[in-house]
């Protein structure tokens, strides 16, 4: 790849190489905008089929990190950092102070945290050389598990797109199909039972769908007959890519909202949507959660703040759709566009500042 025409297509700031021959670390951390603030982004360990390969997922999961901290009103930037490499046989705590460093001597600009791959424990080793490190230890001040938190912003933002979709907020009596049981989605549904929801559904793991009738009178069904149920809200929470030319023709639901990462496949799959009159919350706005109470840890976690905090997911959303409105674009356009505009206000705002303090230092 030509990495430095990408870079300017996508408008990246900084692009970091960190090795180290001893622990075998061999890591890419990509800082994508700091306009708001700093770059917070997770760091991924993974088995890359190439070095290029592991260069572009780098890329492409911090500018989502630039848009995801902007649509939720944090003052924050975007990055990531993925290290190459088998999480099962290559972990050290030798690799994670050796990335712990490299993260230190970018002195704030960037800051790491949990990802696919790494655990709690590889953020303490990481942050036995650097404080520039969220979702540690609850020993060290962190915020602990995040799953909850994302499930609660995924409930309020849900409720918004309901809103929007259904003229009410209201989600006693809708049925709602839920794809995936896993940790948030289990705690999700928590919040859809008690509100009186009536659910549906499906894991590849059978224990956790079991768990979820027995909790909640959940009606199981296949994993490939979610898709096609009688329901109100279709809530993906499982993998990505799963709206698609072969889904999206089953769906009966009128609003799609869940916590899953890229649920469409392709941008086009949004256009169809928006095309049938299906309502689709995008998905990087409502499930924000986690990313907004691991944000809070930077100013010394306090669970109340962080909560309200996640709660104004309930309000992103519907400026999303205001968007939708004013400009006549599909949701996940109108999200781009509500984080762009944010992010060049500021950009305009500190550049006045920064020429104004300019001027005043040179009277």
């Amino acid at each position: 790849m030509n990495i430095f025409d990408y870079l300017e297509k996508y408008d990246y700031e900084q692009v970091v190489f960190a090795h180290d021959k001893e622990s075998g670390l061999k890591a890419i951390i990509a800082i994508h905008d700091t306009t708001l603030g700093p770059a917070l982004g997770g760091t991924r360990m993974w088995t890359y089929e190439s070095e290029e390969a592991a260069i572009i997922d780098a890329l492409r999961l911090a500018r989502g990190m630039t848009y995801k901290a902007a649509a939720a009103g944090l003052n924050l930037g975007g990055g990531k950092t993925v290290i190459i490499g088998d999480p099962k046989k290559d972990k050290s705590e030798a690799l994670f102070r050796a990335f712990g460093r490299y993260v230190q001597s970018l002195n704030g600009r960037y800051i790491t945290a949990e990802d696919v791959g790494t655990t709690v424990q590889d953020m303490d080793w990481i942050h036995l050389e650097t404080d520039y490190v969220t979702g540690i230890s609850p020993a060290f001040g962190s915020s602990g598990n995040p799953s909850p938190v994302t499930a609660y912003g995924t409930y309020v933002g849900m409720k918004a797109a309901a809103k929007v979709a259904f003229g009410d907020d209201s989600l006693a009596g809708k049925t709602i199909a839920v794809q995936g049981v896993g940790s948030v989605a289990f705690n999700l549904l928590k919040h859809l039972h008690e509100e009186g929801a009536n659910l549906i559904v499906t894991d590849i793991n059978e224990e956790n769908v079991n768990r979820a009738v027995k909790e909640f009178g959940a009606k199981a069904v296949g994993v490939n007959e979610i898709y096609g149920v009688e329901c109100d809200i279709f809530s993906p929470n499982a993998l990505g890519g799963i709206i698609n030319d072969d889904t999206i023709p089953q769906l009966k639901a009128k609003l799609i909202a869940g916590a899953a990462n890229n649920q469409l496949m392709e941008e086009r799959h949004g256009d169809i949507l928006h095309e049938k009159g299906i309502v689709y919350a995008p998905d990087y706005v409502i499930n924000a959660g986690g990313l907004i109470n691991v944000a809070d840890e930077l100013k010394g976690y306090n669970r109340e703040r962080a909560m309200k905090k996640v709660e104004t997911i309930y309000d992103n959303i519907l400026k999303v759709f205001e968007i939708v409105e004013r400009d006549n674009i599909p949701s996940y356009k109108a999200a781009d566009r509500m984080a762009e505009e944010r992010i060049e206000q500021m950009r305009k705002v500190r550049s006045n500042f920064i020429k104004n303090e300019k001027s005043i230092l040179n009277r």
